[in-house]
């Protein structure tokens, strides 16, 4: 595994063996930022993530290679946050991050206290929690992380379907490549 694009480049990220972990691709991840990028390399240029069930911090890391201000990440497994810290102190990225060894529907009250507000919020629990999907949705709702203009995107089987709506989100986008897809969420305009 490794660093796709940008400042990092070709760089590699450790991952754990034998865990509930499932990496996101080197394939899905450039999709993802191609997607977001559109073709502007500064796209992401000062955004800020929460990278909710961050596993190795792969994505979290590839938006701060392309450019991100700031990425928090989330991860209630001692062992992945002690490997995400790894990563990140490998590259010598620290100041732009901030890990939560927490489980995410207990950090995201905490990350709302801290006025935190991301222009992206990126959520890949492991494909057999196919409930958590609804509930980190319907919880995003409830605060106020997520910016007016942001994005929300969930990696998921694609013979699953979060749907079409959650809370206050609508998907704006479905991205399939190969077993994995990625569904992208904005809030509805009242």
């Amino acid at each position: 595994m490794r660093v796709i694009a940008g400042k990092y480049r070709s760089r590699p990220l450790r991952s754990l063996k034998g865990m509930d972990i499932r990496p996101t691709s080197d394939r899905l991840r450039e999709t993802l930022f191609d997607v977001l990028t559109a073709g502007n390399p500064a796209a992401l240029d000062g955004t800020i993530w929460i990278d909710l069930y961050a596993g190795t911090g792969a994505v979290g890391i590839e938006a701060l290679s392309r450019g991100a201000e700031m990425v928090y990440f989330v991860e209630a497994s001692r062992q992945a946050a002690e490997l995400i810290a790894e990563n990140l102190a490998g590259l010598k990225i620290e100041g732009h991050s901030k890990v939560l060894k927490l489980d995410v529907l207990h950090a995201l009250p905490a990350l709302a206290s801290d006025h935190v507000a991301a222009n992206f919020i990126f959520l890949d629990p492991p494909y057999r929690m196919q409930e958590v999907y609804a509930q980190t949705l319907n919880s995003l709702a409830q605060t106020e992380l997520l910016k007016l203009d942001g994005v929300v995107i969930a990696e998921h089987e694609k013979r699953f379907d979060p749907g079409e709506t959650c809370g206050q989100f609508r998907r704006a986008r479905r991205l399939v490549q190969g077993d994995a897809a990625l569904s992208f969420y904005q809030r509805e305009r009242q």
